[in-house]
């Protein structure tokens, strides 16, 4: 008789406690993950930033050699304006997260490229980023590590 009640007993299948400590490792395994996809992604979108950034240092070093100064000073380019820079070659496209801004003179410039809140990642942080005429490109804000 103990035979047969154990043999009813031997049902295959999961209880309610290996399920929920199942979907409990899922959730840290997804707390890990979450906040370093997001930052991957933001680190991926600041790329733009950079590439254009590198761009705009190009062009400008080219139009100082052909016009022995700078140009630009006080001008922007963004999603909104994005032929702002068409004198020296640069077209912003009409997905750029950020806005450029040429601050020059006869022998110095700097570009700031700014993604302004909500940021890259939809929170207050901003991302700035800068070049000069000496190609020395700077992260002022992350918005990869800020909250």
């Amino acid at each position: 008789m103990f035979s047969k009640i154990h043999a009813t007993r031997n049902q295959k299948g999961f209880t309610l406690i290996e399920l929920m400590i199942v979907v409990v490792i899922i959730g840290i395994l997804a707390a890990l993950a979450i906040p370093r996809f997001m930052a991957s992604t933001t680190r991926a979108k600041q790329s733009e930033a950079k590439e254009i950034l590198k761009q705009i240092y190009t062009m400008e070093r080219a139009y100082r050699q052909e016009y022995d100064t700078y140009w630009g000073n006080g001008i922007a380019a963004d999603a909104d304006n994005p032929t702002n820079f068409a004198r020296i070659g640069v077209e912003i496209m009409p997905s750029s997260r950020y806005t450029y801004t040429i601050t020059a003179d006869a022998t110095t410039f700097t570009i700031q490229a700014l993604a302004p809140d909500p940021g890259l990642d939809d929170d207050a942080a901003t991302d700035e980023w800068t070049i000069d005429h000496n190609g020395t490109l700077t992260m002022v804000h992350d918005d990869a590590t800020e909250s």
